[in-house]
């Protein structure tokens, strides 16, 4: 398995950044043409068949944009050899298409980074209701939790963390599946557990 998928990635890449060359890339640039589309790819198959919770819609735009990935990188190196062996000719829409692409990962990599980071909480729907031959349907907001009441989950959640790993403190990943929420929130709250750490040693008397 490690053979087949060295020898593919390397005979992609080669193909890629010929294309890219052809298609009027610097030859110092080229090669960021397979490495922008490989490492999208990888990204969105990560998002999408990862084991922690997610909300549905980024693992369907994930899975979306994972096979979406594969695809141009078949539909490159395949236009790159019809070039090579004089199939095909280079005009002006194969140029823009290429060098489109950075600007369109760069875009559906913000989008994709934008619902992963969406609390799950808030992602949760009511199941569909039947009143006769009308179906409705609603969202369900969870009521939202203030500061006090997710530092008090925090300190929780850090309790228990240290009883399970050796009394290491909680990490900002662990603390944020644990809380459902987003990573920014969930480095704020790490960094306040953090404080009040130091602050509670720095308060025990010393011998």
């Amino acid at each position: 398995m490690a053979v087949a998928a060295a020898s593919s990635a390397i005979a992609s890449f080669a193909g890629l950044r010929g294309l890219a060359e052809v298609a009027g890339w610097p030859a110092r640039l080229a090669w960021l043409l397979p490495i922008t589309i490989d490492a999208y790819a990888m990204t969105s198959a990560r998002v999408w068949l990862a084991g922690t919770p997610a909300a549905g819609r980024a693992r369907r735009f994930a899975r979306a944009n994972a096979v979406g990935a594969i695809a141009t990188s078949i539909v490159g190196n395949a236009g790159y050899h019809l070039v090579a062996s004089g199939l095909l000719t280079i005009s002006w829409p194969i140029v823009v298409l290429v060098g489109a692409v950075p600007a369109a990962v760069l875009g559906l990599t913000a989008h994709l980074h934008a619902l992963r980071t969406i609390p799950i909480a808030e992602a949760v729907s009511a199941p569909v209701a039947r009143t006769g031959s009308r179906t409705k349907s609603r969202t369900r907001r969870v009521k939202a939790r203030s500061d006090s009441d997710l530092l008090k989950a925090a300190r929780e959640a850090d309790v228990k963390y240290r009883t399970a790993h050796r009394g290491q403190p909680i990490t900002r990943d662990a603390l944020r599946e644990a809380l459902r929420i987003a990573g920014p929130k969930a480095t704020e709250l790490r960094r306040r557990l953090a404080s009040e750490s130091t602050e509670r040693k720095e308060a025990q008397p010393t011998s």
